[in-house]
């Protein structure tokens, strides 16, 4: 289990056990990469940050996670796996599933709140000045760090 505060100033909680909170996760966060550079979203106000999102009724936590990435970017996902989860201390308390993938395709299509895709290659995303605030906490970097650890295991 790691703990920190996020820039916000919330407890967060985050582990790489699977069900490790008693709270069940109703948000998604996909870490997705095509062709070795990583599927970002450029959102018009915090700025480029991997796509995620609540989950709707009666959509499990994987299909959130395709359909997410699909309106934020038109991007298309497969090999969808869990890698992380972890709550956030604010009121209403609330998990988010953390999801490995690889990018099949990318469709130009009318962006709903984002203005549509960006790849980054590892060094472009670890350099980048356009990132928003929630690429930029320590839990972030923890996951990019865990997924550094495990690169020799994720097919793209």
């Amino acid at each position: 289990m790691f703990s920190y505060t996020d820039l916000h100033g919330n407890g967060v909680e985050l582990s790489f056990k699977k069900n490790a909170f008693a709270l069940t996760p109703s948000h998604v966060l996909v870490l997705a990469k095509m062709n070795g550079k990583w599927l970002l979203t450029k959102h018009r106000v915090r700025g480029l940050e991997f796509p995620g999102g609540k989950q709707e009724e009666n959509e499990t936590l994987e299909q959130a996670a395709e359909r997410e990435v699909m309106e934020e970017t038109g991007a298309t996902i497969e090999d969808i796996r869990w890698f992380a989860t972890y709550v956030v201390q604010q009121k209403p308390a609330f998990g988010k599933a953390v999801f490995l993938a690889n990018v099949t395709k990318v469709e130009e299509r009318e962006w709903m709140e984002t203005e549509g895709a960006v790849f980054l290659t590892d060094d472009e995303l670890m350099s980048c000045e356009m990132l928003s605030f929630h690429m930029k906490d320590v839990g972030m970097q923890k996951i990019l760090e865990k997924v550094r650890e495990r690169e020799d295991q994720w097919s793209y």
